[in-house]
């Protein structure tokens, strides 16, 4: 029987989805017929579709509590992957607060959370603190970033100077304040400048290819409003340090191993690569830039829907 594979994306996106094309060909090539509906999309009957992936989903930020509620009605109707919990985790940045105790090195973060006193958490976060989050110095640093803990795609952040702190309280204020989210602090590592970023793609619980992105975020520049933020990406073969941090992320992430991951790292000020962020709701994974992992990820997605069918498990 043919299986029918539900890629899961949004209105806006689905044209700007490199992934998808390959994706459903190297589906097809394996005999699956592929729909790529809208998660939001309330005339879909997605007990038609023997897995649904969510593939990409990027507007739901500003919607996160209709997203997680359609991800948990979904997975009564299919096989959701990654699964409600996994994204309910993961669409939070406090995960860092996890990777962090487990040992993991991370970005070092100060969270801001809605009720709080903006002026004096940045205040104190370029005295030197990262609050609840240590991972090694954040004295010795020009720029910062402000960001939302529940984003995508770099959108509503912004890079300032430790100068120009005004930029950057008035940034926190209107997310933390006028807006009732939860911020970050973050000291701006600025060896991404000329390394950039590494992005390890895992899939079906393997290592299976890295791209590097450069830099997004310049002094200076509005907070990212689009979807996401234009990237520039290139292959990258990761080091040995990279493939170790991105391995420990990996080990950590409180779930079973989820059908796809993606572990952005940049540099520290000695050059130790750190996890920025672990992608595992809807990351674009790169598929173009890695001959073949098309074609591998499709046969991973058909096992785990032959594996759901037999086993009868949403």
């Amino acid at each position: 029987m043919t299986a029918t594979i539900a890629l899961v994306t949004a209105r806006e996106a689905l044209a700007l989805d490199e992934d998808m094309p390959p994706l459903v060909a190297a589906l097809s090539a394996q005999g699956a017929s592929v729909e790529a509906p809208c998660w939001d999309d309330d005339r879909v009957d997605w007990s038609r579709f023997a897995v649904a992936v969510l593939r990409s989903t990027w507007d739901y930020v500003e919607r996160i509590d209709e997203f997680l509620a359609w991800a948990e009605r979904c997975r009564h109707a299919t096989c959701l992957l990654n699964p409600p919990e996994v994204v309910r985790w993961n669409t939070d940045k406090h995960y860092l607060l996890h990777l962090a105790q487990a040992g993991v090195p991370v970005v070092p973060t100060r969270f801001v959370e809605p009720g709080a006193d903006t002026d004096a958490d940045v205040a104190a976060f370029l005295a030197g603190s990262a609050g609840s989050l240590s991972a090694g110095s954040v004295t010795e640093f020009t720029d910062f970033v402000v960001k939302p803990a529940i984003g995508a795609g770099s959108r509503d952040a912004a890079r300032h100077r430790r100068e120009d702190a005004a930029a950057a309280r008035a940034h926190l204020r209107r997310l933390v304040t006028a807006e009732r989210r939860s911020a970050m602090l973050q000291p701006y590592l600025d060896r991404v400048d000329d390394y950039g970023e590494t992005a390890l793609m895992y899939l079906g619980g393997r290592y299976s290819h890295a791209i590097r992105k450069g830099p997004l975020l310049r002094v200076g520049a509005a907070p990212v409003a689009g979807l996401f933020a234009p990237e520039q990406i290139t292959p990258r073969v990761p080091d040995a340090a990279e493939l170790r941090v991105a391995a420990a992320a990996y080990a950590a992430i409180p779930f079973d191993p989820p059908l796809y991951a993606r572990i952005d790292l940049i540099r520290d000020g000695s050059g130790y690569p750190v996890v920025l962020e672990l992608e595992l709701t809807e990351p674009s994974l790169f598929l173009l830039h890695a001959p073949g992992s098309a074609a591998a990820y499709a046969t991973e997605i058909l096992a785990r829907a032959a594996r759901a069918a037999s086993s009868g498990v949403r």
